[in-house]
């Protein structure tokens, strides 16, 4: 299914928005939106904010202040700032000198995903300005979770989800990566429950539910985050770390043991961490993604916590954020491969040095496995194959994107290929260093490529077909080759498979989960019930992990094995990843008793997932657009 673009007016939002203060009327002309913001960073930004917010579980709602530093490069007399659904209280302006007075601002209209703009008259010196406010429950960027809908059933939890512009819908900001600011934060929750940040953390509850937070390197919205709930903490080594609800925490802290090496073996390639603490908090199942890669604390889907370590790459990739992305980040979403591509290349070197080549050279190829099956989607040719794409208002959430993950990383194994690694490597450490804490475009990076790998020989350059990586759909030629033995292994056990082997004659004797996703992927389509019986009572399939199943129920669907229709249903019960869900749903949907069956299940499972896993499976199970249940 080709997603269809949200649409949105980038026009004025009204000629001009009327302000009253007292008897005297302002004029505030209506900003317009530019990478999917009201902001206007070359005026006016932000450099810093002080949040204060009280954390309301009953209301489900966030109450409080932020307070923003402002660099007013021109001068401007207006600063605009992003909402969605909040209400705006009040807003108060200080000067230079520490005086404060009510500010003049206007709320204007809503566009349609992007929100209403909060403009603000400033004046030459004004220093600061605080914005009191409160979150509606309509705030997307936010999950309020029920204690039955947690590992402990007892006390509620709630997280925050601020990528790719939801950040607005909790905290008003300039909710664009192109600006970078420090951050304190004083947060406020119910007495036992431990709160959490992207900043310098607690390691445990407080007594009386009061906790301070300080973020001192300068970070996008996007990468602003919050949880609080009923979380413990381990730590793995001398700077790293896991959270996690007492039921899970232990586990957690053995999947993840090697945090330290990780770190380690990233700062080998990449420089020094720049970030201080690494630590990894495991959410709840409704998380809408695998991991989330928030400074000094990475949010991720329990799914991980495997038991044999076998999915942990999860962590080296958002780990590998704290370089691309976190410290060099994409000025714009159309230049988001610049986070996901580099961050997928350096996910596998990570890889490679702790697991060895064979595992990272297996997840390249299951990575060119998803990059297929979202192309076979969306069409090979799509503007939406290319790295840089100009998404022109569409949800960046729910846009393509296996290309600035996959393609990217087959690019940059490309180039690390022809300049030779020693080279690459070198080259990577100083882009690291050069851009640190500052912002790159797709333009910019091409230049200083040019510049500082091939001193302006454009032949050179041509002959990598580098603009065809970057802005044409598809694979050029010059892609490397993939290979691993052990998946020639695998291949040959597909292969008696197909030729009538049964279950009990394949050679499986030590696979690991990748090794069984590789089989499972590749068995012909629709298998019989008595086949599908056979692997399933052999290897227990259905009850495999999350990863495991993923790949075996597409040929229990396929196959209409109604057995193994109740672990199918409680996989989709209990996993909220979208990137786990949503195909299973899209292979339901492509009859009307597997419609009919997804559409009985979603029912259900709905109210447990992120809006963001929401409105994917919305679109595949009710695609005339009806309201879902």
């Amino acid at each position: 299914m080709i997603r269809k673009p949200v649409a949105i007016v980038v026009a004025l939002l009204a000629a001009v928005s009327m302000l009253s203060c007292g008897k005297k009327q302002v004029r505030i002309a209506a900003p317009t939106v530019e990478n999917y913001s009201y902001a206007k960073p070359s005026e006016v930004a932000v450099s810093h904010m002080d949040l204060d917010l009280d954390v309301d579980f009953d209301k489900k709602v966030l109450t409080g202040t932020a307070g923003f530093l402002l660099d007013n490069k021109k001068k401007a007399s207006v600063v605009h700032f992003d909402t969605w659904a909040l209400n705006i209280r009040d807003v108060v302006l200080e000067d230079d000198q520490g005086n404060e007075k009510q500010a003049r601002f206007v709320v204007g209209d809503s566009l349609e995903l992007i929100g209403r703009p909060l403009s603000v008259i400033i004046e030459p010196n004004t220093r600061r300005v605080t914005v009191k406010y409160q979150t509606t429950t309509a705030a997307r960027g936010v999950q309020w979770m029920t204690p039955e809908q947690t590992a402990g059933k007892k006390l509620p939890y709630m997280y925050t989800q601020s990528e790719a512009i939801s950040a607005r819908s909790w905290v008003p900001c300039q909710d664009t990566p192109a600006i970078r600011f420090t951050y304190t934060a004083n947060i406020h929750v119910p007495q036992g429950l431990l709160a959490l940040m992207s900043a310098e953390n607690p390691k445990q509850a407080t007594s009386d539910g009061n906790y301070r937070f300080e973020m001192k390197q300068p970070v996008p919205s996007y990468l602003l985050a919050l949880a609080v709930g009923n979380i413990q903490y381990r730590s793995t080594g001398p700077r790293t770390g896991v959270y996690s609800e007492p039921e899970m925490v232990d586990k957690a802290k053995w999947e993840l043991s090697d945090l330290e090496k990780m770190v380690q073996a990233a700062e080998k390639l990449n420089g020094p961490y720049r970030w201080g603490q690494y630590d990894v908090l495991v959410l709840p199942p409704s998380f809408p993604l695998g991991g989330m890669e928030n400074p000094r604390l990475t949010f991720c889907t329990p799914i991980i916590i495997a038991g044999d370590k076998s999915l942990v790459s999860l962590i080296t990739h958002e780990l590998a954020h704290s370089w691309s992305g976190n410290l060099v980040t994409n000025a714009t979403w159309n230049d988001f491969w610049l986070n996901e591509g580099f961050t997928t290349y350096v996910e596998r070197r990570i890889d490679e040095s702790i697991y060895g080549r064979e595992y990272a050279q297996q997840q390249d190829i299951l990575g060119v496995r998803d990059l297929n099956e979202e192309w076979d989607e969306i069409g090979k040719d799509s503007p939406d194959c290319a790295l840089y794409v100009e998404y022109n208002g569409r949800n960046p959430d729910e846009e393509p994107t296996m290309a600035a993950y996959e393609k990217a990383n087959l690019f940059l194994t490309m180039m690390e290929d022809s300049l030779g690694r020693a080279n690459w490597d070198k080259f990577l450490k100083q882009y690291f260093d050069t851009f640190a804490f500052k912002t790159m475009t797709t333009k910019h990076f091409v230049r200083y490529l040019k510049d500082n790998v091939f001193a302006d020989d454009s032949t050179r350059y041509d002959a990598l077909k580098i603009d065809d990586w970057i802005y044409k759909p598809g694979i050029p030629s010059n892609a490397p080759k993939l290979e691993s033995k052990r998946f020639d292994q695998v291949d040959t056990q597909i292969t008696a498979f197909k030729q009538g082997v049964g279950a009990k004659g394949l050679h499986t004797a030590g696979w690991t989960t990748i090794e069984w996703q590789r089989f499972l992927d590749n068995l012909p389509q629709p298998l019989s019930a008595a086949r599908i019986q056979d692997l399933d009572e052999t290897y227990h399939l259905s009850e495999g992990n999350a990863a495991v199943q993923r790949s075996w129920f597409p040929s229990v669907i396929a196959a209409n094995y109604q057995p193994a229709y109740p672990a199918l249903q409680n996989y989709l019960m209990t996993i909220g990843r979208r990137f786990y869900v949503r195909p299973i749903y899209m292979d339901l949907a492509k009859t009307p008793a597997g419609l009919e069956f997804a559409r009985e299940v979603y029912k259900k499972a709905r109210p447990g997932y992120h809006p963001m896993t929401q409105t994917g499976i919305d679109l595949v199970l009710y695609p005339e657009k009806k309201a879902a249940p």
